[in-house]
């Protein structure tokens, strides 16, 4: 499988290009070439496959021959060490919980993958790869956790100074080995912007060879299709038109599942659940897509103003806005209606979200309110514990930490402060 950039001003880049590049030259993302529909079979026979058959299926189109396909099923065995179950909340709306891996939230599929390929890619070669990463949130644990003790990789995780919740930043910085945190005075569009200049800045990449772990990067992005495909497994024998609301940030993990539906999988439509961030809420209303400066919310992995996979969507669809429009809806909500999401879910079914799922349930309501017979999966990115100063004031009830989260709660947070881009490359360069 080749890879093209979406600025189609680059040279086709291999899988192991794409990934150790992170970006193209010319700035665009990375797409496959061809996407191939499964076998029907795949899915009419999917109650008797196992999750790492149904995940070795969807994606070694895109990946084999680079990686051997003994070699992948290992990758994919290692990464799905954990579950994906689905929870009913009532007739209409379920909830997926992607929260239960080693850091607690949806991006360890997607970490731990990445992680993985790179480590093969890696392995016979003496120079060190530079995994540069920037996090609004969940990303840089995830990351930190995927990449911790891979041979010849250097993880640098920039996040945005008190803008993530305490448990994310201690996820992220308290590791050392291989993997430092640079607090970033600014918001995560500033350190997004600051990977994006490194990248293509010739004084680093002469001296050093950087990767992004980042959604825009192929390896860290297709495979969180999987949970997508794993949802469906579990409730098409209940229901037959399935939609899916999934909390939206930058847009990868969304992307991710139209990704499985060019696959074949049978789900109708998508629902981009924002918070105030509501750049594709707007696009979807008026055709114009115009980023802004992200705003601060309780659902902060969401707090993005130029979601970077959005131009990844738009290539699904031919860049045909009709065609997107029929496939995607998207919905906005404040800070407020999260909040009283969260008491709601709490109160009527007994069920403690976090403030991204939050969100996405309340793209359920809204899209359901036209489409009364669809039952709607929200994706729950994280867990709530992520997120107790917001959850347990809404609630009023002391939640339990899970030990994945205990286990970082008394460690030392060690950081560096940075302010502008050339801090950055001080840092790298030195």
């Amino acid at each position: 499988m080749k890879y093209y950039s979406l600025n189609h001003k680059a040279p086709n880049a291999s899988f192991k290009d794409a990934v150790i590049k992170g970006l193209a030259p010319d700035k665009g993302l990375y797409f496959p070439e061809s996407i191939t529909p499964l076998d029907p079979e795949v899915f009419n026979n999917i109650d008797n496959l196992s999750y790492t058959e149904i995940a070795f299926e969807a994606i070694k189109q895109f990946i084999t021959p680079e990686i051997p396909e003994v070699v992948l099923k290992e990758i994919i065995n290692e990464t799905l060490s954990f579950d994906f179950p689905v929870v009913e909340l009532n007739k209409s709306i379920s909830t997926l919980e992607l929260f239960h891996g080693p850091t607690m939230a949806f991006k360890d599929v997607g970490a731990r993958f990445m992680a993985r390929c790179l480590g093969y890619f890696n392995q016979d070669n003496d120079k060190e790869v530079t995994v540069l990463v920037a996090t609004s949130g969940d990303t840089g644990g995830a990351v930190a956790n995927g990449f911790l003790g891979v041979k010849g990789v250097n993880v640098v995780i920039l996040y945005p100074s008190g803008k993530v919740s305490d448990i994310q930043e201690k996820q992220l910085t308290t590791l050392g080995q291989n993997i430092t945190a640079l607090e970033v005075n600014g918001t995560f569009d500033d350190c997004q912007a600051m990977v994006k200049t490194a990248f293509l800045d010739t004084n680093l990449t002469s001296n050093m060879q950087l990767t992004s772990a980042n959604s825009i990067n192929v390896a860290r992005w297709l495979p969180q299709l999987f949970y997508f495909i794993f949802a469906y497994k579990q409730l098409h024998n209940k229901y037959n038109d399935i939609v899916f609301s999934v909390p939206s940030g930058n847009f990868g993990n969304i992307c991710a599942g139209i990704m499985a539906q060019q696959l074949g999988l049978p789900v109708k439509h998508f629902i981009a659940s924002n918070n105030q961030n509501d750049v594709v809420t707007e696009y979807l209303k008026s055709q114009l897509y115009n980023p802004k400066p992200s705003v601060q919310t309780i659902s902060n992995a969401m707090d993005v103003g130029d979601p970077s996979n959005f131009i990844r969507i738009q290539e699904i669809y031919n860049n045909d806005f009709e065609t997107l429009k029929d496939n995607v809806s998207s919905f906005s909500f404040s800070d407020e209606a999260t909040k009283e999401a969260l008491l709601e879910i709490y109160d009527t079914y007994n069920y403690v979200a976090d403030p991204h799922g939050a969100v996405g349930y309340l793209g359920c309501k809204a899209y359901l309110k036209e489409n009364p017979n669809a039952h709607c999966v929200f994706l729950e990115t994280a867990h709530p514990t992520k997120f107790l100063d917001v959850v347990e004031d809404v609630i009023k009830e002391k939640q339990p930490l899970p030990e994945q989260i205990e286990a970082v709660m008394d460690k030392e947070k060690k950081s560096v402060v940075i302010s502008t881009y050339n801090d950055l490359k001080g840092y790298l360069l030195k």
